[in-house]
């Protein structure tokens, strides 16, 4: 739905609008960069629609298998990874930031444990020839010459061992990078329980330009139980990576097809989280999984819209 203007303001309404205006300093930095995982259900709509939707600065595509065995693939929910290409490059063209994210729980009881340096070296090879800016005759490329601007490591299963290894190959690609663009940027989403132990080792090594903390996916992760604490302990833990604040459109509340839910979101988000969050200097934004149930709840939606105006202009 929409956001429009009202040019006369009802009793409460004003009382609200005053309340906003003491909030705007503290919710207007970065509150509008969000990320989203894209891949999850084909019901969420193609790559392209959600880039066009002017909602999100990042996509992260989900999920690039990683089976430590020689066995690597993207799985995405019922789209056809011959139209993904196309896509992509669709999304570069406005702006937005195409991640490709590795691991996601494994599924189906895999592990996502990386057995050597020489699997870690293997896995990086595939991902620079397969989905990066390499290319190598008998790598097989699933989204055609399209180039995804760097990868996302989610990983939950499995042993940490060697992910490190991994992320120093990939950050080697740029060595060469001409000017100061980077062609391979890393980013992290680990669980909000600190440390991580799957990724610890792997955010250790300083390569990670941004870090999504999940707080959600259980109940020591709830937005709402114990995040102001984590938060901090992962902020300054990482005092050199963007650190966002990652919330799952899910465990809104909110029906599905309802408008978006602005006073849930201005009482908790706006009013008590958000001003708390952005004190870190390294806040990067919010991170939302996913875009499937985002679609649905208008999630990202009130978001953005209450980032951009104040209470007193939003219905």
């Amino acid at each position: 739905m929409a956001f429009r203007r009202r040019s006369w303001l009802p009793p409460l309404t004003l009382a609200m609008a005053l309340l906003s205006c003491l909030a705007t300093t503290a919710v207007g930095k970065r509150t509008g960069e969000l990320s989203v995982f894209w891949g999850r259900n084909k019901d969420e709509g193609t790559l392209r629609e959600a880039c066009d939707t002017g909602l999100y600065n990042t996509v992260a595509i989900s999920f690039y298998s990683v089976l430590g065995h020689d066995r690597y693939g993207v799985e995405l929910s019922g789209h056809k990874l011959d139209d993904v290409g196309a896509d992509i490059t669709h999304c570069q063209s406005k702006g937005v930031l195409v991640l490709l994210s590795i691991g996601g729980g494994g599924g189906s009881g895999n592990d996502e444990s990386l057995p050597s340096t020489a699997s870690a070296s293997d896995v990086a090879d595939h991902l620079w020839n397969a989905h990066l800016g390499g290319g190598r005759n008998g790598v097989l490329r699933p989204f055609g010459d399209a180039v995804v601007d760097g990868v996302d490591f989610y990983v939950d299963q499995g042993a940490p061992e060697y992910y490190e290894e991994l992320a120093r190959r990939l950050d080697g690609y740029n060595i060469n990078a001409a000017g100061n663009r980077k062609r391979v940027r890393l980013t992290a989403t680990p669980r909000c329980m600190f440390p991580d132990r799957s990724l610890e080792p792997a955010l250790q090594t300083g390569l990670f330009e941004r870090i999504h903390v999940r707080f959600y996916g259980d109940d020591g992760c709830s937005y709402k139980n114990g995040v102001v604490d984590r938060w901090e302990k992962w902020t300054a833990r990482y005092p050199g990576s963007q650190v966002y604040l990652g919330l799952a459109a899910a465990e809104s509340g909110v029906p599905e097809g309802a408008r978006p839910p602005v006073e849930v979101y201005l009482k908790y988000l706006y009013y008590l989280l958000l001003p708390k969050v952005q004190k870190a200097p390294n806040y990067g934004g919010v991170m939302v999984w996913d875009r499937f149930t985002d679609k649905k709840t208008g999630y990202s939606r009130a978001v953005k819209g209450w980032a951009s105006c104040s209470y007193a202009g939003c219905v």
